[in-house]
């Protein structure tokens, strides 16, 4: 989704982007305790250097590692695929320090808190960009990425009330393969202030056809071939008298013609209805700016399907480890994922765990694998 208007360290910015909303919870977030006593994490961050305090790199203070770490949702010896071993009592001291002897706190209740106020955070942040958005969370999946995402999935989606969450297998890389597979995308944008009853057609026309082939010509020199170009033209209309704009499909093939620019009119309509709930037909109108999104095409890998192993996940489990759950510390089972194929099935709780991801299945969800090797995690009744 995109956004023309944004903020960056406190700045409004006026530039098509990604419409991200971030919050400091990653898993170099530092945990620390307010003046007042209140416990907060992030957005201060450990960095890769030194860290956070498990790391053994001089890391003093707890992050939202330390505490996943000592809640026993992490392998010690398996993080980065064992690329080095996690220290256990650095977290610990680093925690009771900082956290628990400042709150009154025994170590087990601190690295619990600190668990929920990161799971809150997170679900704030969903809701920033959902309900405070007019979407319902529990109309959507939850899909999630990174390393550490999938240890505080579940219970996000269990305060948002969204009931299905998919972890992709490789979700540590989530992003990066995204990349490396999307359309090729580049956006152009001119100002053409004009009310729409006296539009030149001829000049917004040129126009168009000025961005349509600086766009032809940036894909071609990015190898993309001509079949795989696609332009989509479009153009912001206001109400005279608005501030702000909504940016309208366009039908162009070289010409803006009059009914074509009819058509515009009446999707602008449609659209102001739909978004604010109330249009004003016969109302002037004005065109603010001409836009062309020229994408360009590329390969997409076919994805390979496993076949079904069954539901029984039993060749998959690796033993069990002493974990926090709903309060308690418990034995739960461990799972190596890269040994779960399609069909398996765990109900937790539960921690299944890759060289680079970690999934942590609450009581009262299930996990399924589907065709491509994805995890797919939902309530059980």
């Amino acid at each position: 989704m995109l956004t023309s208007d944004s903020e960056i360290g406190g700045y409004r910015v006026a530039l098509p982007m990604l419409d991200i909303h971030t919050v400091g919870a990653g898993g170099g977030s530092l945990v620390w305790v307010d003046s007042g006593g209140i416990l907060r994490v992030g957005p201060q961050s450990a960095t890769a250097t030194p860290g956070p305090a498990c790391y053994g790199r001089g890391g003093e203070n707890p992050t939202t590692t330390d505490a996943d770490l000592l809640m026993g949702y992490l392998n010690p010896d398996l993080f980065g695929d064992g690329a080095f071993t996690l220290d256990v009592e650095a977290s610990r001291k680093a925690v009771e320090e900082k956290v628990a002897r400042p709150l009154g706190l025994s170590v087990p209740e601190a690295v619990e808190g600190i668990y929920r106020v990161v799971n809150a955070t997170m679900a704030e942040a969903v809701n920033a960009v959902s309900v405070k958005r007019g979407f319902d969370p529990r109309e959507f999946t939850l899909v999630v990425a990174g390393g550490a995402g999938p240890i505080h999935a579940v219970p996000i989606a269990q305060e948002l009330g969204i009931s299905r969450i998919i972890v992709p297998r490789e979700s540590s890389v989530f992003c990066a393969v995204g990349t490396l597979l999307t359309d090729l995308k580049h956006l152009y944008a001119r100002t053409f202030v004009s009310d729409t009853d006296a539009l030149d057609l001829r000049r917004v026309s040129q126009v168009y056809r000025e961005m349509r082939d600086e766009a032809i010509t940036t894909l071609r020199s990015e190898n993309v071939a001509p079949d795989a170009i696609e332009l989509i033209f479009t153009a912001d209309i206001r109400y005279v008298g608005q501030f702000d704009e909504i940016e309208v499909p366009l039908e162009f093939d070289g010409d803006l013609t009059p009914a074509a620019l009819k058509q515009l009119l009446a999707d602008f309509e449609d659209k102001h209805e739909s978004l604010n709930g109330y249009s004003m037909p016969g109302e002037s109108t004005e065109l603010i700016n001409v836009r062309l999104t020229a994408l360009g095409r590329t390969t997409k890998p076919s994805l390979a399907e496993d076949p079904s192993a069954g539901q029984d996940p039993s060749a998959a489990l690796k033993g069990t480890r002493d974990a926090i759950f709903s309060g308690s510390r418990i034995q739960v089972d461990v799972y190596d994922g890269l040994l779960l194929h399609r069909d398996n099935r765990i109900a937790g709780p539960a921690i299944i765990e890759q060289p680079t991801t970690t999934v942590v299945l609450i009581e009262g969800y299930g996990l399924t694998v589907d065709a491509q090797g994805t995890y797919v995690i939902e309530p059980v009744n």
